[in-house]
């Protein structure tokens, strides 16, 4: 199974990397045929504990994630890291454990400590020095090279464009193998970035509906030179309108009967959760199906 980095060299279309927040997610998009998922820090906010994404997550809820995700899926996992949950050192602890966890991609991002949305107003950045500190102390941590390390900047909204791309070189510099400037406001700015960087290194273009970036599809921001195109949030954002149907539909008439339409059925939820499958593995260590070689 080729790497990651290895999958990345050369390629001219772009890696759709759906969010996703836990492994019954992460096993549908699996299943969907796609080839790396992203496993977003806003969205395990979301899910985990009914809050924003203003830096409420902490290190270990992410690395069990990880790990309960790869146990289910081979698929190769982006974990949005947020800050590295504090200064340098912070960082490369924070490498070791999602690398052990099971991540093959590590994101860290410039702003301070705690973080908020990438898409949200008063965000505040650290120096682009100490940005540079924790790219090389995440360098150093990861045990394997295949392991790589995503800079993101969330300069744009901060002190503008041009200062995104000088961060954006100096991280690249740092030894950053993929680079993330959050939010460009209108096309242009997604072409100067592709035309900056995409001959010496991927890029990550983020789709956040109802943010600062225009929406687009992967096949266009490829023409830019986008080589990652991620949906963090995009699933909870379909889930919130069928739970809410979903819960008015029971309240309202106390049976699961008016909404069946849009539900899958018993047998249906266990198809796609590979239930036979298991059932069928545990058989193979019943008593009755193991074969004990005799004593000489």
């Amino acid at each position: 199974m080729q790497s990651l980095r290895h999958r990345l060299v050369g390629r001219k279309d772009a890696l759709v990397a759906p969010g996703i927040y836990d492994a019954f997610t992460g096993h549908l998009a699996s299943q969907a045929g796609f080839e790396a998922v992203y496993l977003s820090g806003a969205s395990i906010a979301y899910t985990k504990l009914g809050r924003p994404d203003i830096g409420l997550v902490s290190m270990s809820e992410v690395a069990d994630t990880i790990a309960l995700i790869r146990d289910r899926i081979e698929t190769d996992i982006i974990v949005d890291a947020d800050t590295g949950y504090g200064n340098a050192l912070n960082v490369k602890r924070t490498v070791r454990v999602f690398e052990r966890a099971g991540a093959n991609a590590i994101q860290l991002e410039d702003q301070t400590f705690p973080k908020r949305c990438g898409h949200l107003a008063g965000k505040k950045l650290i120096s682009s020095r100490e940005m540079v500190g924790k790219i090389k102390a995440a360098t150093d941590a990861r045990r394997d090279r295949e392991t790589l390390i995503a800079a993101r900047t969330d300069a744009i909204a901060v002190d503008g464009f041009t200062a995104a791309l000088d961060r954006a070189e100096a991280y690249l510099e740092a030894g950053a193998d993929i680079l993330f400037i959050e939010a460009p406001r209108n096309t242009e700015e997604l072409a100067t970035i592709g035309r900056t960087f995409s001959e010496r290194v991927p890029l990550i273009a983020n789709m956040v509906e109802g943010g600062r970036t225009p929406v687009s599809a992967a096949g266009e921001l490829a023409q830019f030179g986008f080589r990652i195109v991620i949906f963090p949030g995009g699933l909870v954002r379909a889930l919130v309108h069928q739970a809410q149907d979903y819960f008015s539909s029971l309240r309202a008439n106390g049976s699961n009967k008016p909404f069946a339409g849009r539900m899958a059925d018993f047998d249906t939820l266990n198809n796609v959760i590979g239930l036979n499958e298991i059932l069928e593995d545990g058989g193979r260590y019943e008593s009755d199906a193991i074969t004990v070689a005799p004593s000489t």
